[in-house]
């Protein structure tokens, strides 16, 4: 059976009436339904202006050229920048037999009294401008999943209902002997408790280093994200009534500190370690030490002391513990890798731009072209 249909119904794309099929209907645009062809518009019939580059010497050369002398600056200056930052690291983990701190290796999160090490060290070089006190661990994995979430943000923002009720999140470390505790959860029941104490040794003579306990803390953390209960904020003992401190932790929340504006979870040793590290080797802020005039750096070269109280424990997942001193730049810490990721980039820019010269020089003259035979 042939189907007919006019040639203006053919030009269209679809004829009036279509093809019957079994069971009714019709194939085709008859019927009334609405036509198939798109709209002749620009976009629907793919005519939009393109642009696509066309990679030739005269555009890739330079590009390479100008990359490798752009990033190799930067990345010298950077690398010296970073170089130029004093630091100094003493680990006090105590698992050499040698170590002062050996003696502490064992230590519990109970343990009474606890154990305390000295550790002697010289500085070779003066550190001029204010210096960071960092705490450092290793292999402790603040990253892990149920970790990160075993906080309530509501209980630290210092919402009351979730003082008394706090989140399901927090389990195991939701509730003790019948009582919430206050903070909750595994960020804050492992929070680092070693007291470091620096001392400056002149003809055996030991003056202790001012460290500020202040201001380590993010100020939006520190103002927006953690807060007391509300009520008497003189009286944080009654404002946590009803509550109990964290297993490992050896006294309440409200007896960190003896300042009412650095106590209870605005508490800026507190803040500091709650928020958590993205890798498993890590640095958080202990202390400051101000630089008093610019007359003498802030610790000069010589011999020192560091007193720990060993408090925590990491030896039973091998773990590390160090004690970091360090200055700051511009670009913040002791950090080469920036610097030597730009030297690396801009040198191979360079490399394969001088080889792609050589090889445009050499062989790019070439007559290409090739007879093709009838």
């Amino acid at each position: 059976m042939a189907v007919n249909y006019s040639a203006k119904e053919e030009a269209d794309g679809h004829p009036s009436g279509g093809v019957g099929v079994p069971g009714g209907g019709a194939v085709g645009g008859g019927g009334g339904g609405a036509p198939r062809k798109p709209d002749n518009t620009a976009f629907k019939q793919q005519r939009l202006p393109a642009w696509q580059p066309i990679l030739t010497a005269g555009t890739v050369l330079p590009a390479f050229f100008i990359i490798g002398l752009i990033f190799i600056p930067i990345g010298i200056g950077i690398f010296v920048t970073s170089n130029n930052i004093r630091e100094y690291e003493i680990d006090y983990t105590g698992t050499e037999p040698s170590s002062p701190c050996n003696k502490c290796l064992n230590v519990s999160w109970d343990s009474t009294p606890p154990c305390t090490c000295t550790i002697n060290f010289t500085l070779e070089h003066s550190f001029e401008s204010n210096v960071f006190m960092y705490y450092g661990l290793s292999n402790f994995y603040q990253n892990h999943r149920r970790y990160v979430k075993s906080r309530d943000d509501s209980q630290l923002n210092g919402d009351n209902s979730s003082l008394l009720n706090p989140s399901k999140e927090c389990e195991p470390y939701r509730t003790n002997e019948d009582k919430p505790i206050a903070p909750c959860g595994a960020i804050a029941n492992s929070m680092f408790n070693d007291t470091l104490e620096l001392y400056r040794i002149d003809n055996d003579t030991r003056t202790p280093i001012t460290l500020i306990k202040k201001g380590i803390a993010w100020w939006t953390d520190k103002n927006v994200k953690f807060r007391n209960p509300t009520g008497d904020g003189n009286n944080l003992t009654a404002l946590f009534q009803g509550t109990t401190k964290p297993v490992n932790w050896p006294k309440p929340v409200y007896m960190l500190d003896s300042e009412p504006d650095n106590n209870g979870f605005i508490n800026e040793d507190f803040i500091v370690w709650m928020r958590t590290a993205a890798l498993p080797t890590f640095r958080k802020l202990y202390r400051l030490i101000e630089r008093k005039n610019n007359l003498q750096p802030t610790l000069q070269a010589g011999k020192y002391s560091l007193d720990i109280a060993y408090n925590y424990p990491v030896h039973s997942f091998d773990g590390r513990k160090r004690m970091i001193l360090s200055t700051i730049s511009w670009m913040g810490g002791k950090n080469p890798f920036l610097g030597i990721a730009y030297i690396t980039v801009g040198s191979i820019c360079f490399f394969l731009g001088v080889v792609l010269l050589i090889i445009h020089h050499k062989y790019g003259n070439r007559n290409t072209s090739a007879d093709i035979p009838n």
